[in-house]
């Protein structure tokens, strides 16, 4: 694998992150990305597609899902249907073989980028099912006694938000990096990239309203990078100035718009009640 990432013009990557990349690319092992939600995970996998010209290959892992489904399915039920029918299909197994998306991503003629998108959110034994197929890049298929091997080894990238934690034995096939959440610094690039031009002021105090908020204690969810770029939309959009972010009126103590940052009305209650505290003591 040549192909090297460097970051792309709509997507801000740090220097350990575009490290981590191609450290994985050069060691051909699975890269895990550990993050909060909202960091940019999911859409790392699709800028390095981008930015190496490699397909993508989508695989959103949900509680039910299991580590077969990747590989391929055998569609039973089909094939029963159609023997009651009479239909010839039936007499070549091969026509009830459903590729995943593992199956897709080895077939390809070129490396291409395999996301496996939130491995956390599925059972607990979901990793260790697929150890083999990461390590050798090749499954069997029982049904048609085949093997699948990869033409060219994908680039497999990994996202977990935490949510359990996974097994050593997988840990270890694994290049890790863990994607810290943006400083003002990096977070006004990244800004700049999905609104160049944003007057200063406006960054500036959407910048400290959005900080304040994640500094406070007790949220149940701290807003997102990707709640901030939404919430910066709409204030372009009701063209609200800067200075009515930090308005003094008790009655507007919560920032215009919070629907954007503040996702449940305990969060709401809660920097409601610690900015009213907080103007008391003044």
């Amino acid at each position: 694998m040549s192909q090297r990432f460097s970051g792309t013009d709509s997507y801000v990557s740090t220097d350990d992150l575009t490290l981590a990349v191609n450290a994985a690319i050069t060691l051909g092992r699975p890269l895990l990305i550990k993050g909060e939600p909202g960091t940019g995970k999911t859409q790392l996998a699709e800028e390095v597609s981008r930015s190496i010209n490699a397909p993508l290959y989508r695989w959103h892992i949900k509680s039910t899902t299991k580590a077969q489904q990747g590989l391929y399915e055998y569609d039973a039920v089909s094939r029963l249907r159609d023997s009651q029918l009479g239909d010839d299909r039936v007499h070549d197994i091969s026509n009830y073989i459903i590729k995943g998306k593992m199956w897709e991503a080895f077939e390809s003629d070129k490396m291409g980028v395999m996301l496996i998108d939130e491995i956390d959110k599925a059972d607990i034994e979901f990793p260790n099912d697929l150890l083999l197929e990461i390590d050798k890049m090749e499954f069997h298929v029982y049904e048609t006694r085949e093997t699948i091997v990869a033409k060219n080894r994908p680039l497999v990238i990994i996202t977990s938000n935490n949510e359990k934690e996974l097994p050593d034995a997988f840990l270890r096939r694994c290049f890790f990096h863990y994607i810290r959440f943006p400083d003002a610094g990096t977070m006004k690039q990244i800004i700049d990239v999905h609104y160049p031009g944003l007057k200063n002021d406006l960054l500036e105090a959407a910048l400290k309203v959005f900080f304040d908020i994640r500094e406070v204690q007790g949220l149940k969810k701290k807003p997102s990078t990707s709640e901030l770029l939404d919430w910066i939309k709409l204030l372009l959009a009701e063209d609200i100035p800067a200075d009515a972010l930090q308005a003094d009126d008790p009655n507007s103590i919560i920032p215009k718009l919070h629907g954007a940052l503040l996702k449940n009305e305990q969060d709401v209650h809660l920097f409601e009640r610690l900015v009213f505290l907080n103007r008391r003591k003044q």
